[in-house]
């Protein structure tokens, strides 16, 4: 249920296929994820999740895969 709604926030705030979004996909590797569409994504992540993410979560927030592992130190797990 989780990595469904990864995926779909990902979607929603990078406005890219579902299919793009891998474990790899990072910050800066396609130009729809530049720093505009990161600060979307983090609000997106914040309220689909309802977690409020710290500075350096959010700075350190680099990846799909980084974010599964920040998202688990707020209790969402993806098991």
């Amino acid at each position: 249920m989780n990595n469904a709604k990864l995926t779909q926030a990902f979607v929603t705030a990078l406005a890219i296929p579902a299919e793009q979004i891998v474990p790899e996909l990072g910050y800066g590797k396609i130009r729809q994820w530049d720093s505009t569409a990161h600060m979307i994504l983090i609000a997106e992540l914040e309220n689909v999740f309802d977690v409020m993410l710290d500075t350096d979560d959010i700075i350190d927030m680099s990846s799909v895969a980084k974010a599964k592992v920040i998202l688990n130190k707020y209790g969402v797990s993806f098991q």
